[in-house]
């Protein structure tokens, strides 16, 4: 691991009351003591853990703010190494200013998620924790926040380590009965191998099960409004923005780009495109809007699609909800608050979600965010059960369930239990990559890609 002291700001960079430099390594108290002298005169290298200290940070015997340093020794920190934490206001000339001087004392620029890193490879926490801090600085609710704070508390790999644990017990049975053959170790039963393989593999496929309505509350999904032109899409729109994000007007087409915005449907964040109306024009402009608006329907997880209550269904209706019924959708007939004509039967023969709106009034909109949480299965989404929170995480459960599948069918077939192994042990690799344990420097460094500097 590099021994570096490194340095970082780790606020965001833009104005505040308040703005953190980080230090972190064996030198974080030598480096934090060139930059910064506490009023009382005493001595940084010299201080316990977990101490603060009002004083002044310096550069070339320049004042540059009045600070406060916090210092926390390892392996007692968020690193595991010893830190330096100066607090400055937060203009960013004074933040520049006063990381440069702790660079200039010895310290380097930290590289993007190196404090978290550290974190991990000093045992602070294991890889999904570590991404658990990307989930929480990412957070964009209640339920997601919680979510994160629970698999940062361990909620994931007290899961994974007592799965892997089922199956370590079972590989070393089997590994001792082979590799010992004169001693009198007991020959586990095949029906004992199915019951832990079984018992193991449905808590796997629990995980996998949630984690595409995990990701609608902690990540978000890609959704798409779509219907044909003066449907009320833009008002929709605007209507779950909360303020005039698209163009609305009494004309057919004056939508012709794609409009996009992260939207908080319920407890599901939504990355809503607002599409051009689906019909067919000979305006080469209207063409482009309505290709599209025809890609980012084939993209969505999720398509809301629009009719016009007080309209009876066109040809161009018909083929949406034809598009409508193989994927995940909610029907929305707006205009409720004027006379209907429109055949709600029919539509609900293709789309099982349908709600009825005002997209202008806001009449309907709690129904419409409970028919888009029941669609994406996130009504009960349980924010204190493990969650599999990353595409990675689920690879590796995805590829342990498999293995375990494997290991069924090998202990049906009569197989040795020399091949019953090899498909536990592929098992166990895979789960304990998942915490980091077996995890190579290529995963580890992608994983750490994904954060913020100073973090």
């Amino acid at each position: 691991m590099d021994t570096h002291t490194i340095a970082a700001i780790a606020t965001p960079q833009a104005a505040g009351g308040i703005g953190i430099i980080r230090i972190s390594g064996a030198g974080a108290l030598s480096v934090a003591e060139r930059v910064f002298v506490p009023a009382s005169g005493k001595s940084l290298t010299r201080s316990a853990g977990y101490r603060a200290y009002f004083g002044r940070v310096s550069h070339n015997g320049k004042d540059i703010d009045e600070a406060v340093c916090l210092v926390f020794r390892a392996p007692h920190s968020y690193t595991g190494e010893d830190v330096a934490e100066i607090s400055l206001h937060g203009g960013l000339f004074v933040m520049q200013k006063a990381l440069k001087a702790v660079i200039e004392a010895g310290a380097r620029p930290a590289e993007a998620g190196e404090f978290t890193k550290r974190a991990f490879l000093n045992g602070k926490l294991d890889l999904s924790g570590a991404e658990a801090v990307m989930s929480l600085i990412s957070a964009q609710n209640e339920q997601a926040s919680q979510a994160a704070l629970n698999a940062l508390e361990g909620s994931l790999s007290r899961e994974i380590k007592s799965a892997a644990g089922d199956i370590i017990a079972v590989a070393a049975n089997i590994a001792a009965w082979v590799d010992y053959p004169d001693d009198d170790i007991e020959e586990i039963s095949a029906e004992r191998l199915i019951a832990v393989f079984t018992g193991v593999l449905e808590r796997l496929e629990k995980l996998l099960s949630r984690f595409d309505s995990g990701q609608a509350v902690t990540e978000g999904v890609p959704a798409a409004i779509a219907g044909r032109p003066n449907v009320g899409k833009s008002t929709l729109m605007n209507l779950l923005t909360g303020y005039e994000r698209s163009i609305v007007t009494p004309y057919a087409g004056t939508t012709r780009d794609v409009v996009e915005e992260t939207v908080r449907v319920g407890n599901v964040v939504l990355r809503l495109s607002d599409t051009a109306g689906l019909h067919e024009t000979d305006d080469p402009v209207e063409s482009i809007g309505i290709g599209f608006a025809k890609k980012k329907l084939e993209r969505a997880s999720l398509i809301l699609a629009v009719f016009d209550g007080s309209d009876e269904l066109t040809q161009e209706d018909i083929k949406l909800l034809e598009f409508c019924s193989k994927r995940p959708s909610v029907a929305i007939i707006n205009k409720t608050d004027i006379a209907q004509r429109i055949d709600v039967n029919l539509i609900s023969s293709y789309i099982n979600k349908t709600v009825e709106i005002s997209a202008a009034t806001g009449e309907g909109l709690s129904e419409l965010c409970d028919a888009v949480e029941q669609t994406l299965g996130t009504d009960a989404f349980d924010p204190s059960s493990a969650m599999l929170a990353t595409e990675r995480q689920r690879d590796c459960c995805r590829r342990a369930a498999g293995y375990l599948d494997e290991a069924i069918a090998a202990v049906e077939s009569c197989m040795t239990l020399d091949a019953v192994n090899v498909c536990a042990d592929a098992c166990i690799d895979a789960l304990l990559q998942l915490t980091g344990e077996k995890a190579g420097e290529a995963v580890v460094n992608e994983v750490f890609a994904r954060f913020c500097v100073g973090k």
